[in-house]
């Protein structure tokens, strides 16, 4: 079995340690998934550059969590969709929104159930939405930037997703009371 490195700030590469201490400002801590990624600088810098990219759309707090944690859901990635869970608890998305994401329901809010259905299809297709997609989810009041941000919030979450898949990423001590399991894929019939 392949093992991660999970790196303190002293035992990470040089590149990676302002990322690092960046983290430990905000966070208080430094999340495992940052110390994982230090491995690799250019991850971790991409990552946290993209992220702080998609906060700059024009999406409100709530709609990013809700494209992060479709994408999380939809990739299984259980320290992602702790991690989100408790970051969307900390930047005011109400419960029953974070509920819906969690347990793959409708959101009762029609225009946010259909960014996460786009999301959805955006990610099941591999980017290859319809145009009766894509009208629809205009005709609720988004627009062709939004579909754009969608792509954005989806590839960040790639990194992250991914890193964790092979890297088995420990869940951080912060994010433990929302840990989230992944359902077991049905057999094929």
């Amino acid at each position: 079995m392949t093992t991660f490195n999970t790196h303190t700030l002293d035992s990470a590469p040089a590149a990676a340690k302002p990322i690092l201490q960046n983290s430990l400002k905000a966070y208080g801590f430094v999340p495992n998934l940052y110390a994982t990624m230090a491995e690799a600088p250019a991850i971790l810098e991409g990552y946290t550059t993209l992220s702080g990219v998609f906060d700059k759309s024009d999406l409100s707090e709530t709609e990013r969590q809700i494209i992060l944690m479709t994408n999380n859901r939809l990739n299984s990635c259980e320290y992602c969709m702790a991690a989100h869970t408790t970051l969307s608890q900390m930047g005011g998305v109400k419960d029953d929104v974070i509920t819906a994401l969690r347990n793959n329901t409708p959101i009762t809010d029609s225009k946010l159930e259909a960014l996460r259905q786009l999301t959805i299809a955006l990610n099941e297709s591999r980017g290859w939405l319809s145009n009766t997609q894509m009208e629809s989810f205009l005709a609720v009041g988004y627009t062709r930037q939004t579909i754009l941000e969608v792509i954005l919030g989806t590839a960040l979450k790639t990194l992250s997703n991914y890193t964790n898949h092979i890297a088995e990423t420990d869940l951080d001590v912060a994010f433990v009371p929302n840990t989230w399991t992944a359902p077991t894929p049905q057999a094929a019939e």
